[in-house]
């Protein structure tokens, strides 16, 4: 369930001056609560966590009668695209799933209703997540989940290649070495998926060669480091290796889908595929997950969450603050843990998602907390993310050098960054 990837990041539509519109293009500014039968609607952007979103609405309808909530799915890559229309529109959903990287936006127009003067209790959750949705000392999102990163690998290939499964103690210079053994071009083959994706891939990479992408204030690149290059290098150079296939190969069939079908033999991603695996009944059995592989300075994932968000125009705004915060607490968070849908944010619940699919060793995602980094945001993250794209597929295609790219991404992101701050 990729929610916060760069690659989808990058495709948003939404510019800093039509989010800025939203604002000004409301509808109903909502109020108390209603006596009659009332509607939710709750928008999210994962099919494979829809049954457990639609059991956790069940429940808040037990303990609220008049209240009913209808789930609607969009997928990921549409996702804020419709949101920032529907926005505008004044056409929102009551309650909404909200990524970091997109949240200031949205929190400083006023499309956010506060939620820190309702039943959320901060110690409930990780500080980073209650960090993360608040804006101007304001709580505006209940925190849903975390996620990290970790390698899964297919074992039937790596026990035909003769080679051995990841292990804890595994470095880049072990991944790249297997990746290579497990290339067979003959079979159309790879070792390993070096996509273009942020969040599984080079995120995590750039903090383990030392580096970062961004500030931890938001202000300043850090992609001309010799950290960042050398977090880039490692995914290019699979490809340049052919332990990988190329950009253009990834570009026409997904690279997760290379995966999938057998034909890749690791592939990092978050902890919300998961169950998505469970469920494969090609690859279901045959697959495992195991930490990431350490750069110089370890094996850092990337830490995000989804929050629960109500709209600040919603004509129900009372069942919808209710409802966000329901769907973030403990009630809601051992429904998610129990069906392996997400990793629980609510405190004390993780284990219980780790024992919903024993049959993976899932105790890495957790584990990964101890070192995890943020997610790199700004103010308007999108301004950047979309110029890191363009210019990251310049150098996964091979027609600009690494260096030369990151410079070139280092000096528009920052003059994207300068300008949030004027």
């Amino acid at each position: 369930m990729p929610r916060t990837t760069s690659r989808a990041l990058g495709a948003l539509a939404a510019s800093a001056v039509a989010v800025l519109a939203l604002s000004s293009c409301s509808a109903s500014t909502g109020g108390g609560g209603s006596d009659g039968d009332v509607t939710l609607s709750y928008a999210i952007w994962d099919e494979n966590q829809k049954p457990a979103m639609e059991d956790i609405a069940a429940a808040f309808t037990k303990e609220n009668p008049n209240v009913t909530v209808d789930v609607q799915v969009t997928p990921y890559k549409e996702y804020f695209t419709k949101l920032q229309t529907a926005a505008t529109g004044g056409s929102a959903a009551d309650v909404f799933w909200m990524n970091g990287p997109n949240f200031p936006l949205y929190a400083s127009n006023g499309q956010l209703a506060p939620l820190d003067d309702g039943g959320i209790d901060a110690a409930d959750y990780p500080q980073g997540l209650i960090d993360l949705y608040t804006y101007d000392g304001k709580l505006y999102g209940a925190p849903r989940d975390f996620d990290t990163v970790a390698l899964w690998y297919n074992k039937a290939l790596f026990d035909a290649a003769g080679v051995e499964y990841p292990s804890a103690d595994w470095t880049w210079d072990d991944f790249t070495a297997a990746a290579a053994k497990l290339t067979d071009p003959a079979k159309g083959q790879f070792g390993v998926a070096a996509s273009q994706y942020g969040q599984e891939n080079f995120y995590n990479s750039i903090a383990q060669a030392g580096g970062e992408v961004i500030s931890a204030d938001g202000t300043k690149s850090g992609y001309a480091s010799p950290e960042a290059l050398a977090g880039i290098e490692l995914w290019t150079d699979l490809i340049a290796a052919g332990s990988s296939p190329t950009a253009e190969q990834m570009t026409d069939t997904n690279p997760e889908d290379f995966f999938l079908s057998g034909k890749v033999a690791m592939f990092q991603n978050g902890s919300w595929a998961a169950i998505a695996y469970a469920d494969n009944a090609d690859i279901g059995d045959i697959v495992d997950v195991a930490p990431l592989p350490a750069g110089v300075e370890g094996n850092q994932s990337v830490i995000h969450g989804v929050g629960n968000v109500a709209n600040a125009k919603s004509a129900h705004l009372a069942e919808a603050k209710a409802f966000a915060e329901f769907a973030s607490g403990e009630q809601a968070a051992k429904i998610q843990a129990e069906t392996g849908t997400v990793i629980p944010a609510f405190t004390g619940m993780q284990q219980a998602w780790v024992d919903a699919l024993p049959q993976y060793d899932l105790q890495v995602y957790i584990d990964a907390l101890d070192n995890a980094v943020p997610y790199p945001v700004s103010k308007n993250t999108s301004a950047w993310t979309s110029i890191e794209s363009e210019v990251l597929s310049q150098v996964w295609s091979g027609a600009v050098t690494p260096k030369e790219g990151l410079q070139d991404l280092a000096d528009q992101m920052q003059a994207a960054l300068d300008a949030e701050q004027e």
